[in-house]
C-alpha cells in the first residue's frame, strides 16, 4: 500500500496560484485583443457595407458605374414638395408669342361672296381686319460666292495681282455661319462628328464628312486665344464660381475635363493630371478670390484664397446616405438638415425670382437684419457652406438627441491628389 500524500506545501500553493493569475492575465490580454479586432471588423464591415449602399442618388458616384444591372428608377426625389402650384409663379417673368407691329410680308384674304345671301362682295366696305401672323424660318438655301482676285499687267511689265479677303484662302471652302452651325451642334449641342455632318446634309444640303467637322471645329478653337483668356478673368472676378472635374478618356489613357464656370462663363480644359498640377494651369484659381463651390476633394482646399463652400447637390447627396443607413422608422438629424438646406434655397430663389436682393428675415425664421444674396452671373445663390457629418454618428441603436448646434466640419479626403 503507497503511503498517503500530504497536503501541499505552501510553496507548492504560492507557485500555483502565481501560475493561474499569470494564465488569468494573459485569457484576459487575449480577450482584449479580440474585442479589438472584433471592434475594427465591425466598423469595417460598416464601411464596406456603406460602399455597396452607394448610389448615384446618395453619393457621387456617376450613373454610368451602376451599368446594365442598375435598378429601375425609384419614384423619389431629394427635391422636397414646396407647396406651389405647377407653372410659372408670381413675379416671374415668363414668355410668350405675341405678335409684331410690322410684319415683314402681308397677305390678304378676301371673303368669296356673302356668307347669307351669297352675293359678291368685290368692292364692298371692309368692316374688320383679323390679324393672325405666323412666325416662320425663310427657305433656307447654301448660296456661294465666288470672288475674283484681277490680276493686271503694269507698264513696266510686273504682275500684280489683289490680295483674298479673309476667308477665302483657298479654291474652295465653307463661309462663317456655316462653320459656326457646325461648331455650335458638334461643341454647344455636344453632337457627334459624324452627326453633325449628317444634320448640315439635311437641313441645308451641305456634303460634309466628319473629318470636315473636326477640321473646322480646330481651326475654330485656335482662334479663341484671347477669348479663352477673358473667361479666364471674368471666371477669376466673379463673386462665386462653380469647380468641378471627370474623368476622360483621351486615347485610351485617363485623363480629368476640369471645368470653372459662373452664370455666364463656362471653361473647360482637359489635362492628364487631376489634382493641383491640373488647377494650375487652367489658370483660374490662383487668382481666385471669391467664394469657390466644389465637391471638397483635397486640392481644391491647398487655395487659401477664396472661401470654400461644399457644393449643395453633393451634400444633399451625402445627406442622403446618412439617412439611408438609419434604421426606418427613426429620426436622423440628416433627414431635418435636408430640409432646411432646400427651404433655404427655395427662399434664396423666391427672392431672386422677386427681384430682391435680401432674403426676408421672417422667413428664414431668425431674427436680425435681411440677409444679403451673394450669386453667380446668372442669379445663382450664394450657399453658405453645409459639410456632411461624421458618419460614426449614425451607427445602428437608439434615435440620437437632436443636435442642439451646427453640423460638424468634414471634408472628405481622397487618395491620390496629385
Amino acid at each position: 500500500m503507497p503511503a498517503e500524500e500530504g497536503p501541499p506545501s505552501q510553496e507548492v500553493l504560492a507557485a500555483l496560484v502565481a501560475s493561474l493569475r499569470q494564465e488569468l492575465a494573459d485569457a484576459l490580454g487575449a480577450l482584449e485583443e479580440t474585442r479589438g479586432q472584433l471592434t475594427q471588423a465591425r466598423e469595417r464591415i460598416a464601411e464596406l457595407e456603406a460602399r455597396l449602399r452607394q448610389t448615384p442618388r446618395n453619393s457621387s458616384k456617376p450613373p454610368s458605374s451602376q451599368g446594365l444591372d442598375k435598378p429601375p428608377p425609384r419614384l423619389r426625389s431629394l427635391r422636397k414638395r414646396s407647396g406651389r402650384k405647377p407653372g410659372g409663379q408670381d413675379g416671374h417673368e415668363g414668355t410668350t408669342l405675341v405678335q409684331v407691329a410690322r410684319p415683314d410680308r402681308e397677305v390678304r384674304h378676301e371673303p368669296g361672296c356673302c356668307g347669307r345671301c351669297g352675293a359678291g362682295l368685290a368692292g364692298r366696305p371692309v368692316t374688320a381686319v383679323d390679324r393672325r401672323q405666323v412666325f416662320d424660318l425663310p427657305e433656307v438655301a447654301v448660296t456661294v460666292t465666288e470672288h475674283q482676285l484681277i490680276e493686271r499687267e503694269c507698264g513696266c511689265g510686273h504682275h500684280t495681282k489683289a490680295a483674298g479677303p479673309h476667308g477665302a484662302e483657298g479654291p474652295v471652302q465653307y463661309g462663317p455661319r456655316i462653320a459656326a452651325i457646325i461648331v455650335y451642334l458638334y461643341a454647344g449641342q455636344f453632337l457627334s462628328k459624324q452627326r453633325t455632318a449628317q444634320a448640315l446634309a439635311e437641313l441645308f444640303g451641305i456634303p460634309l464628312s466628319s473629318a470636315m467637322v473636326a477640321g473646322i471645329t480646330a481651326r475654330a478653337a485656335g482662334r479663341l486665344g484671347e477669348f479663352l483668356q477673358h473667361v479666364r478673368g471674368q471666371i477669376a472676378a466673379a463673386e462665386v464660381a462653380g469647380f468641378d472635374e471627370t474623368g476622360f478618356r483621351v486615347q485610351g489613357r485617363l485623363h480629368w475635363v476640369h471645368c470653372a464656370r459662373t452664370g455666364k462663363y463656362t471653361l473647360l480644359m482637359v489635362h492628364p493630371k487631376r489634382g493641383r498640377q491640373a488647377m494650375e494651369a487652367m489658370g483660374v484659381l490662383p487668382s481666385f478670390a471669391g467664394v469657390a463651390v466644389h465637391d471638397a476633394w483635397a486640392p481644391y482646399d491647398t487655395y487659401t484664397g477664396p472661401d470654400h463652400q461644399l457644393c449643395c447637390a453633393h451634400a444633399l447627396r451625402e445627406l442622403q446616405a446618412v439617412t439611408d443607413a438609419v434604421p426606418g422608422g427613426q429620426w436622423c438629424w440628416a433627414a431635418q438638415a435636408a430640409e432646411a438646406l432646400t427651404a433655404m434655397q427655395d427662399l434664396v430663389r423666391e427672392a431672386i425670382g422677386q427681384g430682391r436682393g435680401t432674403v426676408d428675415p421672417a422667413h428664414a425664421g431668425r431674427p436680425g437684419p435681411p440677409v444679403p444674396l451673394r450669386r453667380l452671373d446668372r442669379g445663382q445663390p450664394d450657399r453658405r457652406p453645409l459639410r456632411a457629418a461624421d458618419e460614426k454618428t449614425q451607427r445602428a441603436g437608439p434615435p440620437p438627441a437632436r443636435p442642439p448646434g451646427r453640423l460638424s466640419a468634414v471634408h472628405r479626403r481622397l487618395p491620390g491628389a496629385a
